[in-house]
């Protein structure tokens, strides 16, 4: 009676059509360890091979003189030969000392003459067999001898020749068979050739939708017809709309952009192909393009499908120009996906999506309507995108009741999904390390902290380091505290954290895609106020105000060159174009667009707005140089200090009203509002 099929355990995985279940090579060979062979071919050849040049190898390193019968004759008279083996009309032997050579007559004298003989002989003795005189000198003279049948050792010689001109044959074959395997889809490379693209057939548990992605509505809705055409492509083809061939996801990485393609292809429950952009290209000539071929051809028997290409940019860089040449591998791939995207016929349901983060880069060619039709930017979320994140991330996150997710939206301005999906994470870990059952807001703030700022370092300050670094981050809390920026003070600490001694963190007040010029050099004097808190206390400057000069600076070239805020330059823009030639960008040097004059008055116009900026941090920080004071010694005390707390120590953020800079600017003017006369003109 055969035994019953065991139990599987509980938590094994159940049988599925994954990529991952695949059976590995030789699981089902009877006999030996599952997934290997007991002794590969190639295993026997390389044996057969060592077995044969050991052979030759140790009769090149046995050395053997071949001596005259006559010299024979005296080294055995001489109780010389200790031994001697006779076969056939061959004596082996062996010199108990080694003698000189035999001095031939006549013959010129070789530096080899003055070297010993090899102790081990070999002479032939003219007769087969042992004869009664032979016999009687080597018993005369104590040699001991025996005879042998006589042993041929050349057709040994000659099978081992012939073995591994075979070896060698049958590994030259195999070689060119598995290299043309991998050429053609198979060996043990899995095929050179063939498409390394991804078939994800999504079950229940594993399929992606659109309730799956948060924070992107927008896009989402701009993608939803995409879903529409793959469930219904007869629909839109009877109005004679010709199908979208491409979508491009261009934004910032970690913005959700793969989740969004796996995510259309559940929604219409079609295959999904996916691959990365590096992976077309190999070591072999015409590689990638024979792979874009295979891909789309596999795209098209499954169709409708949807292939994905990630890092599309690593392919799909502009050709032509930059290092080393336009014509190479990846041109040629590009090519014929360019052909490819252009061969599907309108009954061909395959929707190419691709993702990049750097659309600047990427081939006209490959952009232009017919290719690749839509252009989708897919952005970093909003404040109410920001909060979706959170609650998806949180899923089955036990969570306090002090964790309110729109004030976490709020201080996690500029994070992707991805940064949120870290943050979550890291918020569990820390509250794993500290034994809590709930993750609590605390341990939000710390991951946070960590993210943005960076692990608290262990170092130890002087009290002159920590003095400096209190009244420094005491200067930025203050100007930010008390001039209207946009930004307001959420924690200032002096704990060295990542590369800086201490941190003063600011939360945007809301979303903004736009700053002014007042809100310009607020930032710029916020930067400068570390500076000048350390020359109002210590009358001397630290170099720990790098980064804000490097900051305060860029941001002034910017308005005084870029964006026409100085009264001397005028409303111009001087742009230089600084290209990369390895992002496929021409080499060519961009000569300056403008002359050494207008180069000193910028110059001049950056330090004048820089200096504006320095003095009005230093007014302000003399005028409330009790709250720099107060709030410095709470700093040395405590090392941490949050908004809160600020405000308790140095009363609320000053009146828009009130700030140093004046009164703020007018408020814009929104659609509605605007007359009827300007409206019209405008439209």
């Amino acid at each position: 009676m055969p035994d019953p099929q065991p139990t599987p355990p509980a938590n094994s995985k159940p049988p599925g059509k994954s990529s991952g279940d695949r059976p590995k090579r030789g699981d089902n060979r009877p006999g030996g360890r599952p997934g290997n062979r007991v002794f590969p071919q190639s295993a026997w050849l390389f044996a057969l091979l060592a077995l044969g040049l050991g052979f030759f190898a140790l009769q090149s390193m046995t050395q053997v003189a071949e001596i005259d019968y006559r010299f024979f004759w005296e080294q055995v008279g001489s109780d010389n030969v200790s031994k001697a083996v006779i076969q056939g009309q061959t004596l082996f032997g062996e010199f108990k000392d080694p003698p000189l050579p035999p001095v031939i007559p006549g013959a010129e004298p070789s530096e080899k003459a003055a070297e010993p003989l090899p102790k081990q002989f070999v002479v032939t003795i003219g007769r087969t067999g042992l004869d009664e005189g032979l016999r009687q000198k080597l018993i005369d003279n104590g040699v001991y001898f025996r005879v042998e049948q006589e042993f041929n050792v050349d057709w040994i010689i000659t099978m081992v020749w012939l073995g591994l001109l075979i070896a060698m044959g049958y590994w030259l074959w195999t070689f060119a068979r598995r290299t043309r395997d991998q050429m053609t889809g198979g060996g043990m490379l899995g095929g050179v050739t063939r498409s390394p693209a991804r078939l994800y057939e999504a079950d229940e548990n594993t399929r992606k939708t659109f309730e799956d992605v948060a924070g992107l509505k927008g896009v989402k809705k701009d993608l939803q017809e995409i879903v529409e055409f793959l469930k219904e492509p007869e629909k839109f083809q009877k109005l004679g709309a010709r199908i979208p061939k491409g979508v491009l996801l261009n934004g910032p990485p970690g913005t959700g952009k793969t989740l969004l393609a796996k995510a259309i292809a559940g929604e219409a429950e079609v295959p999904f192909f996916s691959i990365n952009g590096s992976e077309f290209i190999q070591m072999f000539v015409g590689v990638g393009a024979s792979r874009v071929r295979d891909m789309f051809k596999n795209a098209k028997k499954a169709a409708p499908a949807i292939l994905f290409i990630d890092e599309i940019d690593a392919v799909g860089r502009q050709r032509g120009a930059g290092l080393g040449g336009g014509h190479d591998e990846r041109e040629q791939t590009l090519n014929q996906i360019l052909s490819e995207m252009d061969g599907f016929t309108p009954s061909e349901t395959v929707i190419v999506i691709a993702a990049t983060n750097r659309p600047d880069v990427l081939d006209p060619a490959l952009l232009r309507p017919g290719r690749f039709d839509r252009h989708i930017t897919v952005d970093r979320p909003t404040i109410q995108g920001r909060e979706e994140l959170l609650e998806v991330h949180t899923r089955g996150v036990p969570l306090s009741e002090d964790v309110d997710f729109k004030k976490l939206a709020r201080a996690t301005v500029g994070m992707t999904g991805a940064d949120i999906m870290n943050l979550v994470n890291e918020s569990a870990l820390w509250a794993t390390r500290q034994d809590r059952a709930f993750v609590t807001s605390e341990d939000f703030e710390y991951a946070r902290d960590k993210i943005l700022m960076g692990d608290a370092r262990e170092d130890v300050l002087t009290e002159k380091e920590k003095q400096v670094t209190a009244f420094h981050e005491a200067g930025h809390a203050v100007l930010g505290w008390l001039i209207p920026s946009g930004n307001r003070v959420h924690k200032v600490t002096i704990i060295p954290r990542g590369r800086a001694l201490g941190v003063t963190q600011y939360v945007p007040a809301e979303d903004r895609h736009n700053m002014s010029e007042s809100e310009m050099r607020a930032h710029m004097a916020m930067a400068l106020a570390g500076r000048a808190a350390e020359d109002l206390v210590f009358s001397e400057f630290s170099a720990g105000a790098e980064n804000d000069l490097k900051q305060a600076t860029g941001l002034a070239r910017k308005m005084v060159a870029h964006w026409g805020m100085s009264e001397r330059i005028g409303p111009v823009a001087f742009h230089t174009d600084h290209t990369d030639p390895f992002l496929g960008r021409e080499i060519t040097q961009e000569m300056r667009p403008y002359s050494d004059h207008t180069a000193r008055v910028i110059d001049e116009e950056i330090t004048r707005i820089l200096t504006e900026s320095s003095d009005l941090a230093r007014q302000t920080l003399t005028d409330n140089r009790d709250k720099l004071e107060a709030l410095a010694m709470a700093l040395l005390e405590r090392e941490e200090i949050d908004d809160k707390e600020l405000e308790d120590l140095i009363g609320p953020p000053i009146d828009p009203a009130d700030s140093p800079l004046g009164p703020p600017a007018p408020t814009y003017i929104t659609p509605d509002k605007v007359p009827a006369t300007t409206r019209e003109q405008g439209e």
